[in-house]
């Protein structure tokens, strides 16, 4: 079991649940290390002054916010300190919500909160009464001197919390530039109805475990075999992304061929569909040059 990150109590009307706060995900990150390559000794980041290149002590570094180009206000970690939120031991459930309310977009990082041993029943009716009147929970706690808005929703036998970003830090869709003005295109019925045709062919139900970091298994994957010695030929990538205008009704109409046979082999079972993959490979080729 992950170790408890922060302690403290859900506060609920006039009930307190003492619970502790453990991480609900384990980063995957590959971690290098930055060495010199003649002789592969480790490189060292200090702390120097842009005038003199002089390394700078941690009691001697203060903050500055840049109000101009190269003007600051000098903020001292005292300063700071004076206006952090009081790191009390409490989450307090301000609000009660819909989940589909929620956009994801609000969504930050994910945690688990795990009752004390006198807090089972407590924590028991909380799960219970979100679960059945289908809600989550809006709350502030404050964790490592900063303040957080946080969503509170069971997952299984657990509560999950989940801390969430300002609505004043979501960049908001009608302020992006470039999207396209659906007053200059024209959709057809027939695309929109072969467009969701071609969604419903490819739904499934969700199962995360079918997800996985491709990306991070193939640098694995190099690590192990220079770690065995063995000598790594790169390939040039002779797959560019092709800038041409495509047939939207070719295009759909392969695509919809080629989600009906994968369907029909996946039906089929195993070596059933060795003859059909080809004329749907020169489907997608013939909407592509369309």
């Amino acid at each position: 079991m992950p170790r408890a990150i922060w302690s403290g109590a859900i506060s609920f009307g006039l009930i307190n649940i003492p619970v502790k706060l453990v991480t609900a995900v384990s980063r995957k990150n590959v971690g290098f290390r930055e060495l010199r390559r003649e002789d592969g000794s480790r490189i060292r980041h200090r702390k120097v002054g842009a005038t003199d290149g002089e390394e700078v002590p941690n009691d001697q570094i203060v903050k500055g916010y840049e109000i101009s180009p190269d003007r600051y206000v000098v903020i001292e970690p005292d300063e700071l300190r004076a206006l952090a939120p009081k790191a009390a031991r409490t989450i307090e459930l301000e609000d009660f919500v819909d989940l589909d309310q929620i956009d994801p977009i609000y969504f930050d990082s994910p945690y688990y909160l795990i009752p004390t041993e006198t807090a089972g029943k407590a924590y028991l009716l909380l799960h219970k009464a979100l679960t059945e009147s289908n809600k989550v929970g809006i709350a502030r706690f404050v964790l490592r001197s900063k303040q957080y808005l946080a969503a509170i929703r069971p997952l299984g036998n657990a509560l999950a919390i989940s801390t969430m970003v300002y609505d004043d830090e979501v960049m908001q869709a009608e302020d992006l530039e470039g999207l396209p003005n659906p007053d200059d295109f024209e959709i057809a019925d027939r695309e929109l109805t072969m467009a969701t045709m071609l969604i419903e062919s490819l739904t499934v139900d969700f199962t995360p475990e079918k997800y996985t970091d491709t990306y991070r298994e193939r640098v694995l994957e190099l690590i192990q075999a220079k770690a065995d010695g063995q000598e790594i030929v790169t390939l040039p990538d002779d797959q560019k992304t092709s800038g041409d205008v495509v047939d939207l009704m070719a295009a759909l109409e392969a695509s919809l061929a080629a989600a009906k046979q994968a369907k029909d082999e996946a039906k089929a079972g195993p070596g059933s569909g060795a003859g059909g993959g080809e004329g749907a490979g020169r489907d997608a080729d013939d909407a592509k040059t369309a």
